[in-house]
């Protein structure tokens, strides 16, 4: 099995560098194929490691490939951790990435970084195998690094524009925050444990405890800091601000880094982290509380959103929540069932986000769009079954996950978790609205498409179309057939910790005994009532009278404000962080470059050399006599000092 890890995990990182290094040489087709068919090696192979693991119950790999160095007793290496989580990872994130590959080949085949754009796509997908399959925290940290790493380059691969740029900068700068919480982290998990090694800390948990830091228990002051690391990649508030501006990158990439790879990563860590978690009631409480705000906050302002994209994007935000939640409530498989039901829609919904903006050539503001339901019929009904998952439509794949971790919240004794029950109920609320109501603006109602765009306007291609069609199945369907064998039938058991006295998956399943029970449970209860209210909220307002959304906005206007502000962060973070930034920047640049390197180094040796200069000028004033003259008086002081010098050896010679 090793060999068939190695290839699985490789194969993209192949398929990258040689379109990096030979692309050009090769062309655009074979990089392309070369690409597309690392990833596909590796979805195969995802496969059969999932039915190994998963179906069978193979044994568990954990096995260290490869000794990088050694420091001591410090012995930092590569090394891999299969099991029932990380098999499971390791479907959702090579499926979504093969989706993503061909749906490129449409999406960029006008784009002159057509080549680079391959490369970037398999890199990061190798860099997210890598942390998916990790069985100790350096080769973890490699991993987290690396996503964000190609993440800025993706981010910002249209840097001719500056928003973009800016875009990758912001992603790049704040991920850094919650990385240095990370890193703290893994720190102090050393200072205990004296290894890096899951097993070796997970088996030496019993050495942290009772042992304070800042006031608080070791254990809970690890666990916080390493939720930081997970709020900076898994866009939690107040380190959320980075994941809307990322939208200024391809389209491809959006569904890539917001579905199943970059932002998950914070999610699968904290599961991987269980064994931690379950030792600290305040870290988990700090991870429910988070996740409610986020859930519920960043929902609201996808209803302010006319770009397409965007309200994609705080759809995801809001989603990241609803994990977050069930992190913390201790319903770790629940946050892992909804991430991979979360994947295939969210990736669905990016995917025909973009099949839009290309048909419109590039236009992204809803508010432009109107009646593409029969000019695009694919797309559409791809985009119902996405939208339908994502609001948690009875028996699409999210109404299973969605209703689960506002379940899981009803038996958990944290403190704060009923206002969190009301927290992540609104949130059905809302996101039926904002995302019925972009579906009903974009393909219902009144075209607002200019005639000259709308008469040659048609379904996208082929290598478009596909991925849509592909990723609309499990949206539809895969929360059905794997909610009980995830959830009641212990897959995933072995691979997470959950303590006695917290919440269990066996306490849901006694009340649940089939996917079908949900349903007929789910209509007797306000989530799905609240779904309905947003469902019709949104046709009032998007399509039955369009101007009461107009005179909500004036009867509303300070709400409006502040949503459309987005809370202030990005004010805030301009005015606290870039604005001290510059000003102190500022400050630096009179005081070392101006005061010190220009005016004493530069500016006063210029100076001095040019008052030698107008010194040495006038002696040369190109006289005959006046050179004569020097000559003589300067042989006369030779004279003079020979004469008088006494024991010099002039005068012996």
């Amino acid at each position: 099995m090793e060999n068939i890890y190695l290839i699985l995990v490789l194969s993209p990182l192949i398929g990258a560098i040689i379109a990096g290094f030979f692309g050009p040489l090769l062309g655009r087709t074979a990089v392309h194929s070369i690409t597309i068919l690392g990833v596909l090696i590796s979805t195969v192979l995802a496969f059969y490691v999932f039915n190994h693991h998963v179906l069978e119950q193979g044994e568990v790999f954990n096995q260290n490939i490869y000794t990088w160095m050694q420091i001591g007793n410090l012995d930092v290496s590569v090394g891999f951790l299969v099991d029932n989580l990380s098999a499971i990872m390791l479907l959702v994130v090579s499926f979504v990435s093969l989706m993503v590959h061909i749906y490129t080949i449409g999406y960029m085949a006008d784009d002159a970084g057509y080549i680079k754009f391959f490369s970037y796509i398999s890199l990061f997908t190798f860099a997210m195998f890598m942390l998916v399959i990790a069985n100790n925290f350096m080769q973890l940290f490699f991993g987290w690094e690396a996503v964000g790493l190609v993440s800025y380059l993706l981010i910002g691969f249209w840097h001719h524009k500056e928003s973009a740029t800016e875009a990758s900068l912001k992603a790049f700068l704040v991920n850094r925050v919650g990385d240095f919480g990370f890193l703290l982290g893994i720190g102090l998990v050393f200072s205990f444990s004296g290894s890096l090694d899951y097993s070796a800390v997970f088996s030496s948990l019993d050495n942290a405890l009772n042992q304070q830091l800042w006031g608080l228990d070791l254990i809970t002051v690890i666990c916080l800091l390493l939720f930081i690391g997970a709020m900076g990649k898994s866009a939690q508030v107040p380190l959320h601000v980075w994941l809307p501006g990322s939208m200024e990158g391809p389209t491809p990439i959006s569904a890539l880094i917001h579905a199943a790879t970059m932002v998950t990563a914070g999610i699968f860590m904290v599961s991987r982290m269980s064994p931690m978690f379950e030792l600290s009631d305040i870290a988990l409480t700090v991870v429910m509380v988070v996740g409610a705000i986020t859930a519920l906050f960043m929902g609201l302002l996808g209803i302010v959103q006319n770009d397409i994209k965007k309200v994609v994007a705080y759809s995801t935000l809001s989603q990241l929540g609803y994990m977050t939640v069930a992190l913390g409530v201790s319903a770790y498989s629940v946050a892992i069932f909804h991430l991979l039901t979360h994947a295939f829609f969210k990736a669905l919904l990016f995917l025909c986000a973009g099949s839009v903006i290309v048909a419109l050539h590039h236009q992204q503001d809803i508010q432009k769009m109107g009646g593409l339901r029969k000019k695009m019929p694919i797309t559409y009904w791809s985009a119902l079954v996405g939208t339908l998952a994502l609001i948690g439509f009875p028996g699409f794949s999210g109404f299973y996950s969605k209703d689960m971790i506002i379940e899981a919240v009803n038996f958990s004794q944290l403190p704060y978790a009923n206002w969190v029950h009301y927290a992540v109920v609104a949130g059905v609320f809302i996101t039926a609205f904002y995302s019925l109501r972009m579906f009903f603006i974009v393909f219902h109602g009144k075209s607002r498409i200019p005639p000259d765009s709308a008469k040659h306007l048609h379904e996208s291609p082929l290598s478009i179309t596909f991925p849509l069609v592909v990723l609309a199945i499990p949206s539809a369907i895969v929360g059905y057939f794997i909610i009980e064998p995830i959830l009641f039938n212990g897959w995933l058991e072995g691979a997470i910790t959950v303590a006695p006295n917290h919440t269990s998956m066996t306490e849901l399943s006694h009340r649940f005994q089939s996917a079908s029970a949900m349903i007929f449970h789910a209509v007797q209860t306000p989530p799905f009532w609240m779904m309905i209210g947003g469902i019709i909220a949104a046709w009032v307002f998007s399509l039955y009278k369009t101007q009461w959304a107009d005179w909500m906005v004036q009867k509303f206007r300070p709400i409006y404000y502040i949503l459309e502000s987005l809370y202030g962060f990005d004010r805030l973070n301009e005015i606290v962080f870039v604005g001290t930034v510059k000003k102190l920047g500022n400050l630096l640049w009179r005081v070392s470059d101006v005061g010190l390197i220009d005016k004493i180094l530069v500016n006063s040796s210029a100076n001095l050399i040019g008052v030698i200069g107008s010194v040495v000028r006038k002696i040369q004033t190109g006289y005959v006599y006046h050179y004569a003259f020097f000559m003589i008086f300067s042989l006369l002081i030779i004279l003079t000092w020979t004469l008088f010098a006494g024991d010099s050896p002039l005068l012996e010679f």
